[in-house]
């Protein structure tokens, strides 16, 4: 069901500190920031007036960040703050002063970045600036407004009661603190006013409403006309009446906080920050209008103002990523046209946001803070099948699915075309992209927060000189859009080999798009499955896997087949069939299935109609028709194809820990054998090692990898479900992880076998990004990658490697070549040929990824 996300946050007026008052707006210019860098100059360490050059310093280029969004000039804003307060210790008259001013800009921060610890810090020093201001300090006041502001943004984040309950409570005394003549008494009734009405988002409790109309009023009539800040007033007031109205339907109500919008608008320059606010408010207000007496003019007022607050350049990524995803839900709920375009500004905020993060965790983390945006690949390509654009289906799918890789990827996009194009614009994007990934890679290790600070100021200056560098190659003709997100056309050479089934589970439809070596894509319906079939489609296969770990593997698996029956019958079958009737595709042929949200859970490849009628012959099942692969996204399997030119004499490593470190797992006794059998099946053309027991460290399997063009891998296997990129291989000392292997680029590796438990499994909070251990070492370079969906067994997995390899390597010995695009037929054929030797769900473990 489609819900508004709730707006995070609503514009206040804040308390600045002392410093404030010597600031002007003329002091933010080029000019006047350099003059106060003199002025630090001119403090060196132990200087009495060092703090407060610090703090000058740091308030203009928080105020220039607010003009012109620069995050570089609110970090370092930041970091002289730090300083300041280092140097004001405990006793220190001032350094309540200094706390409060350093959590005001972390504030800042918070809200442009969506950084969790940024808040938790700033509630932190405000909680010391108010116990450094007992009850009867006259200044007590300020901190007791700001930690209420501070804690309702937690409210906002967490939706614990007591922050919003403490707020309040925090606000009434700082009131009676401020009596009716205190200048800035209209703060504080403003910022109670907010507090009461985000209490009564949550309550619902109409008489908090109806205090904080009347606070908010009363905050207005206090506050001059030509106040600086008198709009955040309007618009909040305006938010209160338009709240009201959806409850009480009184037009007197909508009109008046349409006209409060309107009138905050009419205050703000054109790049003033605060009318991201402005527009937002006006949205809700003509959309609950709308609601109400469904004039299609409201509508297209508040889409017009859902576009201009989703890119009002001044405003953070995180609210405009918010107020993108509620155009996304009020366009689906009223059918409106700019459903797509708004699919389009959410992935590039998105995309933006995260290019921000310099290290794949970080990308992750901020990824994952955006819970209600987790569907908008597969609702966006629902959208477009909708609207009948099945290629801008395939498109958005891709562009919105994968965007961690797609990051990651971003610098090590192969360049020899630009090479002999432009070298001079080649070794540039080169250098830079090189020293990119080495900032990402460092800024993983620093935990001192200051330095953590600088090391982004870095990170972003290179990245606006790659960005600058991309511009450049993309002025030339033939590199026109360079590392933009691919079209339909660049997309179907995914399907050069064989088609590509896109399977796509939306709240609003489920379905397949078929992608054919040449022409236009397929649509095919599933009517029978809807989103809520294939969670709990999911869930009973996970309950059935574990149902037969425990059985012996004679007894029958029934659970599993009826289950693979309905992935059959619902879902694979009618793929089938326009893969046979209408494409007319050879059995035997290759496919690939590109699985989003809930079908990257379900063993798609088995699917099996299981027909036992003796009065019908034998329904063949899906691996009987086509040789399936997988692929987590169509730019992988591009990019793999791509990388197919640079063979080079094949080298196999078989690496393999039975016996892991204490505390890691049980010993797999049957490692040594598997390896043992492996090596005994490879060709000796390919100058075949072994590393095991105490050689099969962390340090020694990465250099294997990195060294070996064919890769054998047995041990345990771990997907870590709260920090995927944490998902390891167990080794003898140090887990192997899913981070170490994307930091490796090794452009000649082809194939790797990996024998053990969970390594294609997804993570579950962002199950459309793949992050898992095969994915990453294909990102890595392995073109061909076999992995497991849930616990292998080794007491019966060796049943599978060996038939597995007796068919790949089958005719070798004649002078053949190791070719791994013959990993998905081979694997095929072991699973056939073990079927009296191993059950059902250890044959149905094993999936094959990439070419």
């Amino acid at each position: 069901m489609l819900r508004v996300i709730r707006c995070l946050f609503r514009p206040t007026i804040m308390h600045r500190g002392f410093a404030s008052q010597y600031i002007r707006l003329e002091d933010t210019s080029d000019e006047g920031i350099h003059l106060r860098r003199v002025v630090v100059e001119l403090c060196p360490l132990g200087h009495q007036h060092r703090p407060r050059a610090l703090d000058n310093l740091a308030w203009v280029l928080a105020l220039r960040f607010q003009q012109h969004g620069s995050i570089d000039d609110l970090d370092t804003s930041i970091q002289l703050r730090r300083e300041a307060v280092s140097l004001c210790p405990e006793g220190h008259t001032d350094r309540a002063d200094y706390l409060n001013n350093l959590a005001f800009s972390l504030g800042y921060r918070f809200d442009h970045q969506g950084k969790p610890n940024d808040l938790d810090e700033v509630i932190s020093l405000y909680e010391e600036a108010l116990r450094l201001r007992p009850v009867g300090h006259q200044y007590r006041d300020t901190p007791l407004d700001n930690l209420g502001l501070a804690l309702i943004r937690r409210f906002n984040k967490r939706g614990d009661i007591e922050d919003i309950t403490r707020a309040i409570s925090l606000f009434r005394e700082a009131l009676t603190l401020r009596p009716p003549e205190h200048p800035d008494r209209n703060t504080t009734l403003n910022n109670l006013a907010l507090a009461l009405d985000t209490r009564y988002d949550k309550l619902h409790v109409i008489e908090d409403l109806n205090e904080a109309i009347d606070r908010y009023r009363e905050s207005l009539q206090l506050t001059r006309h030509d106040h600086p800040e008198r709009h955040s007033n309007l618009v909040n007031l305006s938010a209160s009446l338009c709240s009201r109205f959806t409850q009480a339907r009184e037009n007197e109500d909508i009109e008046e906080a349409i006209n409060l919008c309107r009138e905050s608008l009419a205050a703000l320059s054109s790049l003033h920050p605060d009318r991201y606010f402005s527009h937002m408010r006006l949205q809700q207000a003509y959309l609950s209008r709308y609601r109400i007496l469904r004039d299609a003019a409201d509508l297209s007022l508040a889409i017009e103002n859902f576009r201009l607050a989703s890119r009002h350049p001044t405003q953070g990524f995180p609210r405009r990523i918010m107020i993108a995803c509620n155009w996304v839900i009020a366009a689906e709920q009223h059918s409106h046209t700019s459903a797509l375009e708004a699919y389009y500004t959410c992935f590039d905020l998105l995309d933006g946001h995260l290019a921000t993060r310099s290290s794949a965790t970080s990308r992750r983390e901020a990824a994952a803070a955006f819970h209600y945006a987790r569907s908008l690949p597969v609702d966006a390509a629902s959208c477009a099948i909708r609207r009948d654009n099945l290629q801008h289906a395939v498109e958005l799918v891709e562009q919105g699915r994968g965007q961690q890789w797609s990051l990651a990827s971003r610098l090590k996009t192969p360049v020899e075309d630009l090479q002999l194009a432009n070298p001079k614009l080649a070794h540039n994007y080169l250098d830079l992209s090189r020293r990119i990934s080495n900032a990402a890679q460092s800024s993983v290790t620093i935990t001192d927060k200051a330095a953590a600070d600088w090391a982004a100021v870095e990170y972003r200056r290179l990245t606006r000189q790659w960005e600058a560098a991309v511009a450049e190659i993309r002025n030339l003709k033939a590199f026109s859009r360079f590392l933009l997100p691919p079209s339909y056309e660049d997309l179907q050479a995914a399907a050069r080999q064989g088609p590509v089934i896109i399977l796509i589970a939306s709240q609003y439809s489920c379905s397949a798009i078929i992608i054919p070596t040449s022409g236009e894509p397929r649509h095919i319906p599933l009517p029978s499955v809807t989103l809520t079939d294939l969670n709990n489609l999911r869930d009973r296969f996970a309950r059935a896997i574990r149902h037969a770990s425990i059985m012996g593997p004679k007894l029958p698996r029934n659970d599993l087949i009826v289950l693979l029956r309905t992935v059959w019958e619902e879902i694979m079958l009618p793929v089938v069939n326009v893969l046979e009737h209408v494409l007319k595709l050879k059995h035997g042929s290759r496919i690939w299935l590109c699985p989003t949200a809930a079908f990257t859970s379900i063993p798609l490849h088995a699917a099996h109609p299981f027909q036992t009628r003796a009065d019908r012959s034998k329904e063949p099942c899906l691996e009987d028709l086509y040789i399936c692969s997988y692929t987590p996204t169509l730019s992988a399997l591009v990019r793999s194809r791509q990388m197919m030119k640079k063979r080079v004499t094949p080298s196999f490593v078989t690496i393999g820990q039975g016996q892991p470190g204490t505390g890691k797992g049980k010993a797999l006794l049957a490692v040594d054998s598997e390896l043992e059998l492996v090596h005994k099946l490879v060709p000796a053309t390919a100058n075949g090692t072994t590393i095991s027991g105490d050689a099969a460290t962390r340090a020694g399997a990465l250099k294997a990898l990195e060294e070996n063009t064919w890769v054998h891998l047995a041990c345990h296997g771990k997907q870590d479900p709260t920090q995927p990129y944490n998902s390891h291989f167990v080794m003898r000392d140090e887990h192997l992880t899913l981070l170490d292997i994307m930091e490796k680029h090794v452009p000649h590796a082809e194939f790797a076998f990996l024998s053990a438990c969970h390594t294609a499994v997804g993570d579950k909070e962002t199950p459309d990004e793949v992050i898992h251990l095969a994915a990453g070492l294909q990102f890595s370079g392995f073109k061909s990658v076999i992995g497991t969906l849930w616990e292998v067994d080794d007491s019966v997995a060796k049943h599978v490697v060996k038939a597995f390899y007796e068919n790949l390597f089958n005719g070798l010995e004649e002078g053949g070549v190791m070719d791994c695009t013959k990993a998905a037929w081979a694997l095929n054929r072991a699973t056939h040929a073990v079927k009296t030797k191993v059950p059902l769900e250890q044959r149905m473990v094993f999936i094959h990824i990439g070419v």
